[in-house]
């Protein structure tokens, strides 16, 4: 059997987040061959580049290089319609960061761009395919909680920042508080698409909040603008709740106007699963559920008999082994999973359909947030095939990526 040829990427966009994507798109994943980057700004390409060894380039170079077949697109959120459609365009693949484009209008264009031209158009967050992640979608496949019945999730965190550079150049650029940010799309994108991994997809969705405060200062008193207002253009608090095709229900509340905290878990007839934050690969797993104590040496003396007491038994609690690989920060594994599935001729993973299937979910909160009625969701997508259970470890578990 022969090995499967390489596929020539490269990255557009050199920010902070693209140290790890280049680190494992250079070295960790055999079937990615990393050729070029470029930035607007010239210097953190030319860094990048020598760092990793590949060539610093303009757009124009990587979308007229004919042997570049897929786009990491990793700029900001605002960029990633006109970057991710020149690439298509071009006929390059695209792997694109969360989430797809800032407007639903503008997702719809993209995924209709990349049918026209059978192309793959493929969303980040990635890190459902971790082994964490594929551990959990194995244990409630195999009904170690029994039936699924619901899910929930909390994500809240604040985004003020008082630096005395916040926002003055590209470099101290944040965009969390921009469109396309805040925690709903900021942080929202790694529960959705987890969610989805664990139960499919959605079939509407109802919710509150929005933009609780647009209008801000800046608070730091050594920031040149400060006490100068500006517009937090973003949707920043919403708490919602999901009706799953498979009957299942879910809530979120995800907010960027309040305190750190969050919590993940899966609900089912036999127990629950408590899980971590989904932006890590890996993590604990708990499983929660009723459970008899271990039996005394010698009978305790038999109590009074109580009347009209309903007995729920005693919860226990046991963490759970991981059963798949890729435990460690592998962002650039779904770029490596499409590049496969583009080897092997199937779907890949990190699909289109499930990035815009999770960016319409939140889309169709806010909707529900504005007008008060249930959104009935116009998308659907598969559920994306679990990558399957191993004990192998280190550059040997890329094999389960090859199927």
């Amino acid at each position: 059997m022969a090995k499967p040829r390489k596929v020539k990427a490269a990255v557009i966009g050199c920010g902070t987040i693209s140290n790890i994507y280049m680190e494992n798109l250079a070295s960790k994943f055999s079937i990615i061959d990393l050729v070029g980057c470029s930035d607007l700004i010239p210097e953190r390409s030319a860094a990048r580049a020598q760092k990793f060894g590949i060539r610093q380039m303009t757009n124009e170079e990587i979308l007229n290089d004919p042997e570049i077949e897929v786009v990491m697109n990793l700029t900001f959120p605002e960029a990633h319609f006109e970057v991710s459609k020149a690439a298509l365009l071009a006929g390059k693949h695209v792997c694109v960061e969360k989430m797809m484009t800032v407007t639903l209008a503008e997702a719809t264009e993209l995924m209709d761009l990349a049918r026209s031209k059978n192309l793959f158009l493929c969303t980040a967050p990635d890190t459902f395919l971790g082994g964490g992640w594929q551990s959990a979608r194995k244990y409630v496949d195999d009904g170690l909680i029994g039936r699924p019945v619901s899910i929930s999730a909390v994500c809240t965190t604040n985004y003020s920042p008082n630096t005395p550079m916040f926002d003055v150049n590209p470099d101290f650029f944040f965009f969390p508080l921009h469109p396309g940010g805040g925690v709903p799309y900021d942080l929202g994108g790694y529960y959705i698409h987890n969610m989805i991994n664990l139960l499919g997809p959605v079939k509407r969705v109802t919710g509150f909040g929005g933009n609780l405060e647009p209008n801000r200062f800046f608070s730091n008193p050594h920031h040149p603008w400060y006490k100068e207002p500006f517009i937090v253009n973003t949707e920043t608090t919403i708490a919602g709740t999901l009706e799953f095709e498979n009957g299942c229900v879910g809530t979120i509340l995800f907010s960027s106007d309040s305190s750190n905290f969050d919590s993940f878990s899966v609900q089912g007839t036999d127990a629950s699963l408590v899980m971590f934050h989904p932006n890590f690969y890996s993590g604990d797993l708990t499983l929660r559920r009723l459970s008899s104590a271990p039996a005394p040496m010698f009978a305790p003396p038999t109590p009074p008999a109580q009347q009209n007491v309903i007995v729920r038994g005693v919860v226990t609690e046991h963490k759970l082994p991981m059963l798949h690989g890729y435990l460690d920060n592998n962002r650039g594994i779904g770029l490596a999973d499409m590049a496969y599935a583009l080897r092997n001729g199937r779907k890949p993973r990190l699909h289109g359909e499930l990035g815009y299937h999770a960016f319409e979910i939140i889309y169709g909160i806010l909707e529900s947030c504005r007008t008060g009625q249930v959104y009935e969701m116009t998308s659907r997508c598969e559920r994306p095939a679990m990558i399957r259970a191993s004990a192998l470890v280190a550059t040997a578990q890329e094999i389960t990526l090859d199927d």
